[in-house]
């Protein structure tokens, strides 16, 4: 299979006062096209910033990001902000939906930074929203929705552009434990039906699920090992 991200030696340093806090201490990385994986580590591991650079919302101090063949770790913010929007969904623990607005309308917005016709971004939304399970809440704003539906709509936008990549950061830390595994059974369907998935968890049930399981400790790989 082919290898839809390349990181070479990642090396991530944050200024803090007249110190230099290193976060990722050059880490290694392939994951081939339809991964399914866990990013696990303790508080403070590196992890939330891997995060970070996969999806990126961030770039390396040092070192080379390859995704789908191009070199991110050197775009313009511009540059990273079309790669975001075509290459990448993310699901959030807090949802981060817009409150003012419908679920249709949350999950059609990527599509109007690609530039897609409002008919179509209606019909992809539509669509998509009868996948996620929510065909009869396309109207309803968030906060008539339960946190499970607000999550399904979170993972909707994140699918609305057909990213190859799906990265999800605790995406069932705020749910209750039913609700999660629906949730997890959500992302499961996804990556079966061809996305890589990248989840990144503190719960060893969550992790679990994923085909591969990478731990970081003290921003360094720790361990990466295959489950299925």
């Amino acid at each position: 299979m082919s290898n839809v991200i390349e990181i070479r030696n990642i090396i991530r340093d944050f200024p803090l006062g007249q110190e230099t806090v290193h976060v990722l201490k050059g880490i290694n990385l392939d994951i081939q096209r339809g991964d399914y994986i866990a990013i696990m580590g303790p508080s403070g591991s590196g992890k939330s910033t891997l995060m970070n650079l996969l999806g990126c919302l961030d770039t390396p101090t040092s070192g080379s990001y390859n995704l789908n063949g191009k070199d991110v770790s050197k775009m313009s913010d511009d540059e990273l902000a079309e790669i975001r929007n075509n290459e990448i969904g993310f699901v959030f623990q807090t949802f981060n939906l817009l409150p003012r607005t419908t679920a249709l309308e949350n999950v059609a917005l990527p599509m109007i930074y690609a530039g897609i016709s409002k008919k179509e971004r209606t019909e992809r939304a539509e669509e998509v929203l009868e996948d996620v399970g929510l065909a009869d809440r396309m109207d309803h704003k968030p906060n008539q929705l339960s946190g499970g539906q607000r999550q399904r709509v979170a993972v909707g936008r994140a699918l609305v552009n057909r990213p190859s990549i799906i990265l999800a950061d605790e995406p069932t830390g705020n749910l209750d434990s039913k609700t999660s595994e629906e949730i997890m059974d959500l992302l499961d369907e996804i990556h079966r039906n061809g996305n890589t998935v990248i989840v990144v968890t503190h719960e060893e049930d969550i992790a679990a699920r994923a085909h591969r399981v990478i731990r970081l400790i003290d921003g360094m790989v720790d361990s990466d090992i295959r489950n299925k």
